[in-house]
């Protein structure tokens, strides 16, 4: 199962993310829950990156699915609104397939 963690501070700003695991869907480059995950969460970080320039901290190992984003300061209305398309996506592939493979969950720090 991959489950995505959402992290907010006590006013509810985006902090950051974290991912980890596999769906194990279907097997090994065959897997399309995987696969949407990873374009919806890669594609979020490389336009923090490339289009906004929001300063963050990424860590990741391929092996168990682990990334780890951070936002290094709060972040701006633009960031804001690729956190809530990359959510509205997960939300959708976990409505599609089911908590049995992919698990969004919101957490205060």
């Amino acid at each position: 199962m991959i489950t995505i963690t959402v992290l907010r501070d006590k006013s509810g700003n985006y902090t950051g993310f974290h991912t980890f695991g596999h769906a194990e869907f279907a097997d090994s480059g065959e897997d399309i829950i995987c696969a949407a995950v990873s374009m919806l969460v890669i594609n979020t970080i490389n336009s923090m990156e490339v289009l906004l320039q929001e300063p963050f901290e990424c860590n990741s190992e391929d092996e168990n699915g682990f990334i780890h984003f951070r936002f290094k300061e709060l972040p701006g209305k633009d960031a804001v609104l690729l956190m809530d398309s990359m959510i509205l996506g997960l939300q959708e592939v976990q409505k599609q397939y089911g908590k049995k493979y992919i698990l969004l969950k919101f957490e205060e720090v």
